[in-house]
C-alpha cells in the first residue's frame, strides 16, 4: 500500500508490575520474539513511516532489543495515561501530517488483516478518529462504546458506567487511527484534573466530535487479537493462541503437524511442504526445514537450516548447524554451533559435533566426538571416535580427508592431518600426520598368557 501520510506510535512505557520480573513487560518473550516485536512488525507491515516507540520503564534495555528495527524512540517521563503516553511521540512526528496509528506494545496478536480493514474504514469514513473494538462475552472491567449508529458519542470505562451502560458488549481495544497534526493540538489543550491525575485518550474524542469531527468504530472479527498482556497467565494465554495460529499456518502451507498442541514452533521458522513432524518437537529461531523431512518426538531445533529430505530422529539437539540433503541424525544425537553436513550424512547416537565440517556421505554412527575439525568426502568413523581438540589453553584443528576409514576408539590429538584413503587402525592415538593411502596404529603389542586364570584360581 501507499505508506505515504500513515505513522504509527507504539506505547512501551509501562512497567508491567504484574509480571513480576526486573525485565520490562515488553521484552518478555512470546513465541520467540519479545512481544514488542509484534506490532512494530505489523506497523512495518502496513508501510508506517515514521513509527515512534513510546519508551519509559527499562527505556535502554528496550532501545537496545529494537535498535536493528527502523524505529524512532520517544520517552515518556512520567506515566500519566495513554493519552499523555501519545503526547510524548508529538516531537518525533513534527512535521508529520496524516492518518497515525496508535498500537499498544503489550498487545500481541493482532492481524495485519485486522489493521488494514481498520485503515481502510477510517480514511473511507473520512474519520476524525476511529477506535478498534470488540464485542465480549463477559465485557467486565473494560470501556464500553457508546453508540448512535456508526457514530460513536463516546466511551464509558466500567467504574463510571450505569447499570444499563454495563450490558453494552462491544468494548475499547485501546487501538486508534488518529488525524495528526489535530490530535496533538487536541492534546496539548487537555487537563489532567481527574482522579487519575491522568490525560485521557476518550477526552480526545469527545473533543474531536464538539469540534465537527467523525469519531468511528469498527468491530475486530476475533476478540481475541486484542488479548493485552499482562501478567505471565496471559503471557502463556497468548503464547498457546499464537502457536495454534502458527500451527495452522505450516498444516495449511502442506507441513503434517502429528499432534499439534504438542509441537512448538517459532514465529520467524519456515518449514516445507510434506515435513512431517512428531509430538514434543520444538524449532527455535530463524530455523529453516526443507520439503520431506521427518522430525521424529523431542528433537529441538535451535536457528539451523535444514535441507530436504533429512530425518531427524527421536531426542537430539541441534543449535546453530547447517544440515545438507537427504541425511540422517540421531537418534540423541547433538549438533552444536558451527557444525555443517554437506550432505547424505550420517550422525548416529550419542554422536556429539561442534564446529565441524563433514563432507558428503561421510558418516558417525555412535558414541562419538567430533569437534574443531574439517572431515572430506565418504569419511567413515568408528564407534568411541574423539578429536581431542582443546590442550587446556588453546583449540587445534583435526582434519581427515577423503574416504578415509577409522577405527573404533580412536584418538586424534589435534593438530593433525590424516592423507586421504588411510586406514586408522582401531584403539590408535594419533599424534602425527598421516599420509595418504596409509595405515596408521599406535597400540601396544597383545600379550596372551595361557592357563592364567586356571593357576589364579588354584593359588586362592
Amino acid at each position: 500500500m501507499d505508506a505515504k501520510g500513515l505513522a504509527a506510535v507504539v506505547l512501551a512505557a509501562g512497567k508491567g508490575t504484574r509480571m513480576k520480573s526486573a525485565l520490562p513487560k515488553v521484552l518478555h518473550e512470546l513465541n520467540g520474539q519479545p512481544m514488542v516485536h509484534y506490532p512494530v512488525q505489523q506497523a512495518a507491515c502496513l508501510g508506517c513511516r515514521p513509527t515512534v516507540l513510546v519508551v519509559g520503564h527499562g527505556a535502554e534495555e528496550v532501545r537496545e532489543c529494537l535498535a536493528d528495527h527502523k524505529v524512532d524512540f520517544a520517552v515518556q517521563e512520567q506515566q500519566l495515561g495513554t493519552g499523555h503516553a501519545l503526547l510524548s511521540a508529538r516531537e518525533a512526528l513534527t512535521d508529520f501530517s496524516g492518518s497515525l496509528l496508535l498500537l499498544c506494545g503489550d498487545v500481541p496478536l493482532l492481524r495485519q488483516e485486522t489493521l488494514q480493514r481498520l485503515l481502510d474504514y477510517h480514511r473511507n469514513e473520512g474519520a476524525a478518529a476511529t477506535v478498534l473494538t470488540a464485542n465480549m462475552s463477559d465485557p467486565f472491567g473494560y470501556g464500553r462504546i457508546l453508540r448512535d449508529g456508526s457514530e460513536v458519542l463516546g466511551i464509558v470505562e466500567e467504574k463510571d458506567a450505569t447499570d444499563e451502560q454495563r450490558t453494552i458488549c462491544e468494548i475499547n481495544t485501546g487501538i486508534y487511527i488518529f488525524e495528526a497534526p489535530l490530535v496533538f493540538e487536541i492534546l496539548n489543550g487537555l487537563g489532567c484534573d481527574n482522579a487519575q491525575g491522568e490525560y485521557y485518550l476518550t477526552d480526545v474524542l469527545a473533543k474531536l466530535r464538539s469540534g465537527g469531527g467523525k469519531v468511528r468504530a469498527l468491530v475486530m472479527d476475533d476478540p481475541a487479537e486484542a488479548m493485552g498482556i499482562n501478567s505471565r497467565v496471559q503471557l502463556a494465554e497468548a503464547a498457546s493462541l499464537m502457536r495454534q495460529r502458527i500451527n495452522e499456518g505450516h498444516m495449511l502451507g502442506g507441513v503434517t503437524l502429528i499432534d499439534p498442541a504438542a509441537i512448538y514452533i517459532d514465529a520467524q521458522v519456515e518449514i516445507g511442504a510434506d515435513t512431517v513432524i512428531h509430538p514434543g518437537v520444538c524449532l527455535w529461531g530463524t530455523t529453516r526445514i526443507g520439503e520431506g523431512c521427518t522430525i521424529e518426538p523431542q528433537v529441538t531445533v535451535d536457528n539451523c537450516q535444514v535441507s530436504d529430505g533429512v530425518r531427524l530422529k527421536a531426542g537430539s539437539v541441534l543449535e546453530g548447524s547447517q544440515i545438507g540433503p537427504q541425511s540422517d541424525v540421531g537418534p540423541m544425537a547433538h549438533l552444536r554451533p558451527g557444525t555443517v553436513l554437506a550432505g547424505h550424512n550420517k550422525v548416529g547416537n550419542f554422536v556429539e559435533t561442534k564446529k565441524a565440517f563433514i563432507g558428503e556421505g561421510s558418516k558417525a554412527s555412535h558414541l562419538t566426538y567430533i569437534g574443531d575439525a574439517e572431515l572430506g568426502a565418504r569419511v567413515n568413523i568408528g564407534c568411541g571416535t574423539i578429536t581431542c581438540n582443546y590442550d587446556g589453553v588453546n583449540k587445534h584443528k583435526t582434519i581427515i580427508e577423503d574416504d578415509v576409514f577409522v577405527g573404533s576408539d580412536t584418538q586424534f590429538v589435534a593438530p593433525v592431518q590424516i592423507g586421504r584413503n588411510s586406514l586408522i587402525g582401531a584403539g590408535s592415538t594419533i599424534t602425527k600426520d598421516v599420509p595418504a593411502d596409509s595405515l596408521a596404529l599406535s597400540r601396544s603389542p597383545q600379550k596372551t598368557i595361557e592357563g592364567w586364570v586356571l593357576r589364579k584360581k588354584k593359588q586362592k
